[in-house]
């Protein structure tokens, strides 16, 4: 990391690349944020969905406890464990997002940004920070000061 002005070298535009290529690759980033995001509630749905055939686990035997036992197999015959997609529980949807769309996303972000930038990322975002902070001011420095904290 760096205390001197201006942004570390990871977040410097290499010589000669175009702001309408540090704009592409900031829409690039954008759109796999969106994915990284989506992917959070595939996850979310996941866990949801195995919470809920649990718990309706726990209540088909609670009913069977209580005496109704007919409406208790009926339930845990139709209902537990049930797919919930045609064939796909919801680790196999996760399985084939990622797969299939996610991973593929990545790679050809990354592609992106090792075959212009030299890898960096994040140069649109580093770039307006420097337009929008304001220089000698605590909590608008460029980077992390590797000496702690300093006074305000």
């Amino acid at each position: 990391m760096g205390s001197g002005d201006g942004p570390v070298a990871e977040h410097r535009r290499p010589d000669g690349v175009s702001d309408a290529t540090v704009e592409a690759l900031g829409k690039i980033s954008e759109a796999l944020e969106a994915v990284e995001v989506a992917r959070g509630h595939l996850y979310t749905f996941h866990r949801l969905s195995g919470t809920a055939d649990l718990t309706l686990g726990e209540g088909v035997e609670q009913l069977r406890e209580a005496g109704h036992s007919e409406l208790a197999d009926r339930i845990e015959r139709e209902l537990v464990g049930r797919n919930v997609i045609e064939g796909r529980w919801t680790f196999q949807i996760m399985e084939e997002y990622d797969d299939t769309y996610w991973s593929v996303f990545r790679d050809l972000e990354r592609t992106a940004r090792e075959e212009l930038v030299g890898g960096r990322r994040h140069l649109f975002e580093a770039e307006m920070k420097e337009s929008e902070r304001t220089r000698g001011r605590r909590h608008h420095e460029a980077a992390p000061d590797d000496r702690g904290p300093q006074a305000p």
